[in-house]
């Protein structure tokens, strides 16, 4: 299996105490997350994100074709980062971390996406012109619709 990476940050013009507020809240997830993903929390988003939690999800990735999806956050500290891991779902391979650390006064959100993709070589060949750029334009969008939310975001250059 090819392991892809994907890293991104933007910095928030808020304090740390309310990014975490706002990405601790798994159903705050509809608010940065594309249309036409028909992004659908199915349970475990009651609660702020905790080690241990499962969410369920359906999703319509590509071509309108339903898909559930089910993340574990394997590793949380309070107000610094954590980390949500595919249990089922459709990449072979899912492990993204989430940072926060105050910054300029504002937030640094960094982000650390590891993935893979099911069927090999092949599944590479055949998957990866489409699943590759899809994945960059959900962090491309999350990035223009918290720029809505917090007037005065950047990413850094």
């Amino acid at each position: 299996m090819k392991m892809h990476r994907l890293t991104a940050k933007q910095w928030l013009p808020i304090p740390l105490n309310e990014a975490w507020d706002f990405f601790s809240v798994p159903g705050n997830l509809n608010k940065i997350t594309p249309d036409d993903m028909s992004f659908e929390i199915i349970s475990g988003a009651g609660e702020r994100t905790y080690a241990g939690q499962l969410i369920r999800y359906k999703i319509r990735p590509m071509f309108n074709i339903p898909l559930k999806w089910v993340t574990e956050i394997t590793q949380c500290e309070h107000q610094k980062y954590f980390i949500d891991e595919q249990r089922f779902g459709p990449y072979k391979f899912w492990h993204h971390q989430h940072h926060f650390e105050e910054h300029e006064g504002g937030t640094m959100m960094s982000d650390i996406l590891h993935y893979g993709l099911p069927g090999g070589a092949l599944g590479d060949l055949l998957g990866g012109p489409i699943v590759h750029p899809k994945v960059k334009g959900i962090f491309s969008f999350r990035e223009q619709q918290l720029s809505k939310l917090f007037p005065g975001a950047k990413v850094p250059n």
